[in-house]
């Protein structure tokens, strides 16, 4: 019987077996982190096929053991964990979950917990305990700090114990939350979220032109949109897939935002004034409140650091500007659009923010709780024709990945998520390096308070 305080310091003989089922991006980054962190009975497992090549993998590092399925996995390890898309996890779990050791416990890496808890009580044994978890952040990403949900949902205290002790090595923060409060935190904190970096990518691939190219993102909170956008778009589309179509609640906030963006292009459109400014200014006084708030992003000279582009000289900056006009309607209708589900981010940023999501809110936050920024992306969204045509590829696009996500195909969000992809996919190695330093450089100063 393993004790449930031991640690990682103890000898082989006494910890836990771990069995990690699936092991892609985030399988892969579980079993780096616990081997480093001292665990060294270490059982993993993937396709079949790719047996011999996780040997290959694997081979110099004895705490590490690959095995040919889930069976030989789940028969012999006290700490389960399936990393498998939440499309496919049914599937998994009625194969290889009826081979669980009496008394293990049992935990699902899927972004959205609803698919995954139905498996788990349908195809586990009642001796079996379930303890699951969810990384709320990207492989590539540090665990150090960030987000780690933790979800007791049917286990004694003991197991629960068992549990933080083996993921203490990652040195995330725990949050306790039930299955269905993840799926709603979730939801605020990543659907929309996505949903504005997929269309932003969607409409530049749809004018043909990398944005960085032509001036007008190359400097401040653009520097972020650009970044965040080529991130995503460089991950598998399968980790967003999941999140937006198995998520009750994250299909009706797409659709908010497809509104968002729609109705406050069409005052745009019909330049009226008044009920714009009438529109984003209740949005920002609902979200943002008296912004007394430490600000998320502090200093645009840390944005520069990270542009994939250089400013020309023919790109005009407004008078009393420090970035060329720009209506900034991703931004106008993200805020919108919180306001009117009264999502309030803030609560979200303390309780489990993705670095993505802490990043959105800090441009948001920028824009909105700046009165002359906020009117100048008003004076553009209005007068300035120069980002019209952009304004409507986003629309566009935005549109599109609602009515994607709407129909529930996954065949459908690949396709359309691939076809962009493609478009930016020279920049992809360029910006995976690029992105992962500026996120780190933000933290660091907002930690920091410089």
């Amino acid at each position: 019987m393993v004790k449930s305080d031991v640690t990682p310091g103890a000898p082989a003989e006494e910890q836990p077996a771990i069995g990690l089922i699936g092991m892609g991006a985030m399988g892969t980054m579980y079993a780096k982190h616990l081997s480093a962190g001292g665990w060294k009975r270490i059982f993993i497992c993937d396709l079949p096929s790719k047996y011999e090549a996780l040997q290959k993998t694997y081979e110099n590092n004895p705490s590490i053991t690959v095995l040919r399925d889930g069976h030989a996995v789940s028969r012999i390890s006290d700490w389960i964990m399936y990393s498998v898309e939440a499309e496919y996890i049914d599937r998994v779990v009625a194969e290889y979950g009826p081979s669980t050791k009496v008394g293990a416990v049992v935990a699902g890496q899927t972004s959205v917990k609803a698919p995954e808890r139905a498996a788990f009580e349908k195809y586990l044994p009642q001796d079996v305990h379930i303890v699951s978890c969810h990384s709320l952040h990207g492989p590539t990403v540090s665990p150090l700090g960030q987000p780690l949900v933790i979800i007791n949902h049917r286990a004694p205290d003991e197991s629960l114990q068992l549990v933080e002790s083996i993921l203490k090595p990652l040195k995330s923060r725990f949050v306790y939350l039930s299955y269905d409060e993840h799926d709603i935190v979730t939801a605020n904190t990543q659907a929309v979220t996505h949903a504005a970096f997929l269309s932003m990518g969607t409409a530049w691939a749809g004018e043909q032109t990398y944005p960085w190219e032509h001036g007008y993102y190359v400097k401040g909170i653009e520097t972020v949109k650009v970044n965040i956008m080529l991130r995503i778009y460089s991950n598998k589309w399968h980790v967003y897939a999941g999140l937006a179509i198995l998520n009750p609640s994250a299909r009706d906030q797409i659709d908010q935002f497809a509104r968002s963006t729609t109705e406050i292009f069409k005052l745009m459109l019909s330049a009226d004034e008044e009920g714009l400014r009438k529109r984003i200014y209740e949005a920002r006084d609902k979200v943002f409140g008296k912004g007394d708030r430490q600000p998320i992003l502090l200093s645009e000279d840390i944005f520069d650091r990270f542009s994939l582009g250089k400013k020309p000289k023919d790109v005009d900056t407004p008078p009393g500007g420090d970035t060329p006009a720009n209506s900034h309607l991703s931004l106008l209708a993200m805020v919108d659009c919180w306001a009117r589900l009264g999502i309030q981010p803030y609560i979200h940023l303390e309780l489990a923010a993705t670095p993505i999501f802490r990043l959105w809110i800090g441009v948001a936050e920028y824009l909105f709780r700046n009165p002359h920024r906020l009117d100048a992306a008003i004076q553009a969204a209005l007068y300035d024709t120069s980002h019209r045509s952009n304004d409507a590829e986003f629309v566009i696009a935005a549109r599109g990945w609602s009515q994607c996500i709407s129909f529930g195909s996954f065949e459908l969000y690949k396709t359309r998520f691939t076809q962009t992809a493609e478009f930016f996919q020279s920049r992809f190695e360029e910006a995976t390096k690029v992105g992962s330093a500026m996120i780190q450089a933000i933290m660091d100063s907002s930690t920091n308070g410089k």
